[in-house]
């Protein structure tokens, strides 16, 4: 038993120190990094007929801000389907103030039950009385 411990020990010590070798098996074809070559410098090109742009304006090529947002995220206008257009038709037109409208006492709302009416009247705060009820 105590000759088996040792061999054991030996050849992971063994192993542990052919690790540290630098030839054979495990070496290996690393890149010479002092062998690196100079790149060209970049030059400006001799055209310089071009007119700098006014200050302020935009550019000519890219358009408005807002036109780069919508083309960046809806890919640029399209044709409505014949559905989207009835819809919108019959949608008719929203009064301009229905925002401020809203909030207002006097608006009509459905009812949408018992607990819809305890959030939305529930007091402002962070949290810290609020109590939960779990029914059994």
């Amino acid at each position: 038993m105590r000759n088996l411990k040792t061999a054991i020990l030996l050849a992971s010590g063994c192993a542990m120190l052919a690790a540290c070798g630098g030839s054979g098996l495990f070496n290996r074809d690393r890149p010479d990094e002092f062998a690196v070559q100079r790149q060209a410098p970049l030059v400006v090109p001799p055209d310089f007929s071009l007119t700098p742009p006014a200050p302020g304006a935009p550019r000519p090529v890219e358009g408005t801000a807002q036109d780069q947002a919508l083309e960046a995220l809806f890919g640029g206008p399209s044709a409505r389907s014949d559905i989207e257009t009835s819809t919108l038709d019959r949608a008719g037109q929203a009064a301009p103030s229905i925002r401020s409208s809203i909030g207002d006492p006097a608006t009509n709302t459905v009812a949408k039950g018992r607990i819809t009416r305890d959030i939305i009247a529930a007091p402002e705060g962070d949290g810290q009385s609020a109590s939960t009820l779990i029914p059994s």
